[in-house]
Order: structure tokens, then sequence, then C-alpha cells
């Protein structure tokens, strides 16, 4: 759906359903029943997938640029596979190119996970991985339970494949009795059980096709979540703005105002894992929707405002001449990308609604580009300029707020 769609879209109040979803982590690990003989962990039993951010660090034993991707991950038999990005899916790609390809493989044979250090990254919960060849990955996710899921899994992968190495493949021995042979039968019998059953399960890929499998909404890259929903704009957006219009533009510090943070934290997990009214009477104050869509654009991996695109739009709200800085700012928005454009397009087109409702709400031009500024523009590392880019951050949302029109709508 291109810009000037989705303008007429919502005007009439239409949103369009959406097929929803993934999950950020799917697991299957046989070794969670106990660590008995009868139940000795195998490194065939360690399973788990789930979207990261990784970065590789060094390759061959030499540093490396860091490149932030998110990534589909897949640990399987004592492998870890990382799998591109199926980016084309949200410029309208063929279906065919909406495939989840493996990417990169790391043998986790003599590798090592841990911690990585603040000097390593200055994003939380970050795990380093070194592979025996020389490799250093950095593993990122937002969620620290599912990277603390992440990080004993690998550990126990890890610990595992050098047991099985020590005893050449072969499970820990145990005491000889007399049954020993009918124990040994049964055990390969169970097995081979086990195994049949593991081949049959459908793959990743055909349980997120059929729904059974959901991302988390909130933290999820803009591309891969409008990817997955088959559209440029992510429902939950879209369906608070239309619940906050619905309720009244003209309430009291609308934005400004904070929800209860104990609710609002209960409907970012009900978006999370359920499909979402917000005409249910839970969510009755709308201080408590506008509080999710601030937290929705704020824990984004990558902000609205792209971090390829911070250090321009810097540069262009700083032109002297107004006419030039309007036309620099058109070619900005417009070399977006689809789901970052039609994104920022729909929620500025609802903040001016907010802004027509001034005398009331109390919300100016000014108060919402302090509120939005800087959840919506961020460089991607701080530095010394933190005070100076906060004040160009909400001079860049009041501009385009300001400019709406002619930025988005001009011919």
């Amino acid at each position: 759906m291109g810009p000037t769609q989705l303008s007429s879209a919502q005007s009439d109040g239409r949103f369009v359903p959406s097929h929803r979803r993934n999950t950020s982590d799917y697991s299957s690990d046989s070794s969670s029943t106990g660590n008995s003989p009868e139940t000795q962990q195998n490194v065939q039993n360690l399973e788990k997938a789930g979207i990261l951010n990784k970065t590789k660090v060094c390759e061959n034993g030499k540093k490396v640029r860091k490149n932030w991707a998110q990534t589909w991950t897949v640990l399987h038999g004592g492998v870890l596979t990382f799998h591109k990005d199926p980016k084309s899916a949200a410029t309208g790609a063929s279906n065919k190119t909406n495939q989840i390809v493996p990417e990169v493989t790391v043998d986790l044979r003599g590798a090592s996970i841990g911690r990585a250090s603040k000097d390593k990254s200055s994003k939380k919960n970050v795990l380093e991985l070194k592979g025996k060849n020389g490799v250093e990955f950095l593993i990122q996710y937002d969620t620290e339970s599912i990277i603390a899921d992440w990080h004993k899994v690998l550990v126990d992968t890890i610990r595992q494949l050098k047991v099985d190495e020590k005893f050449g493949g072969a499970s820990r021995p145990s005491v000889t009795h007399s049954t020993s042979s009918a124990g040994d039968t049964d055990q390969k019998r169970v097995r081979t059980k086990l195994m049949k059953f593991l081949m049959k399960r459908p793959t990743l890929q055909s349980v997120k096709e059929k729904g059974y499998i959901r991302d988390n909404v909130f933290g999820c890259h803009l591309a891969t979540l409008c990817a997955q929903e088959r559209t440029t704009v992510p429902s939950f957006v879209e369906k608070c703005i239309k619940a906050v219009e619905k309720r009244g533009l003209e309430i009291d510090g609308l934005y400004r105002v904070s929800g209860n943070l104990a609710v609002i934290q209960k409907l970012r997990f009900k978006a999370d894992h359920e499909e979402l009214d917000l005409e249910d009477g839970q969510w009755e104050d709308v201080h408590v929707i506008t509080g999710a869509l601030k937290l929705f654009f704020r824990e984004l991996p990558e902000p609205l405002f792209p971090y390829s695109h911070f250090n321009n739009f810097i540069s262009a709200i700083r032109i002297p001449d107004y006419n030039t800085k309007v036309s620099f700012m058109c070619e900005l928005v417009n070399s977006l990308p689809p789901s970052n454009h039609d994104t920022m397009e729909l929620l500025f087109g609802h903040l001016r609604r907010v802004i027509k409702y001034g005398e009331d709400n109390r919300m100016t031009v000014q108060n919402v580009a302090i509120v939005f500024g800087p959840t919506l523009l961020r460089p991607e590392t701080e530095s010394a300029n933190i005070t100076m880019h906060m004040v160009f951050q909400n001079q860049i949302v009041e501009f385009i707020l300001n400019e709406y029109e002619r930025i988005f709508h001009s011919s």
C-alpha cells in the first residue's frame, strides 16, 4: 500500500486486517525432565529458534566492522544457524523471496559463549559467541528473559559437545549390570521413537505461515513486523490511533499525561500474545493507549527515523533557507523504506489532528515535538552532542508537523 492509498484508507475509518504472526522464541529441550542417567542430555535434543539481533565482530581472528541485523536464529544438532531477514517482503516483492534463507552457520564444538562487556557494545542483553575458527559474533535481544534462555541453552550445548567429544560421541558411561543389554535395547527403542516423532514435526516455517506462532509486537523491527502482517503500517499503531481519535482529541494532556504503567504493561502483553481489543473496558483510560503507543515506538530496535538517515535529517534542519529546507525534508522522507514512510505519514497525520484541538488538550506543536522527538529520532550511538541532538530532534519533528501537507501530499 503506497502513501496515497494509505491516506485514503484511513479517511473513512477502515483498517485493513492482517494475518498474524510468529513468536520471537521457539524451543525444544528434551533434557528439561532431569539429569538422571535415564534422561541424560544429548546435544541432538537441544533445539531452539527465534528472532535475534546479531553482528559479526571478528573473522579469522581479525576484527570486522559491526553491522547489526535481525536474523531468524536456529540451534540444532550443535550448530547455530543465522538466517537472512526477508526484507524484500516489505517492499511488495514476490512471495518467493519471502523465504528464510540460511546466511551463516557456527559449529559450537570448541566454541565459547558469555555475556559481552560494555566495551564490546552499548546495547543491553548482549552475548559474545566465539567459534573455534576465529569467528566471533555478538547476539542481542531487548528482552532479558529471552537472552537468558538463549545463554543457557548455548552453554548447555557447548558443554554437551565437549562431553560427546571426550567419549567419542557416545553417551556418558554408566555402571554395567547384568541387565545392561536389555537396558541398551530399550534406550535405543525410545531414542528411535523420539527421532521419528521429531522428524514428523512441522517445520518452523510452516507453523509460522499457519499463524500458530506469533512474534512479539513490541521490540520487533518495523520492517519485519510489517512484512509479517503484509502491510506497511503495523496494525497495533492503526488500532491505537483509531481508539484515541474515537475517545476524543480534546482530552487534556493527550500524549503528555502518563497512563498507569501496570495497565500499559498489561496492554503490551495482550498485544504481544493475542488479538487486542481496545474496545475492552479495561483500556478505558485513553492515557493508557497513548502511553502504549509511545512505548511501541520507543522500543523499536531501530527508530521510526532510521539510523541511516539521522545525520541527513540533522543536516536538513540546519539549512538556513526555508524553501530549500522543505525540499530536502521532502526528499529525505520520500527516501525512507515503505514501512517507515507510511507509518510516519499515519502517525504525523494523527498528531496534526491532536494539535488542532490544542486549546482543549493543551498540546501545541512544540509540546508534541518535545514528547515525540527523542522517541522517533535518535543516533545509533550516543555522543558528546546529546544535548544538541535533542534540540534538533524536537525541531525536526516540529518542522515535519508544520509542513505535513507539503512533505507527504505535495505532487
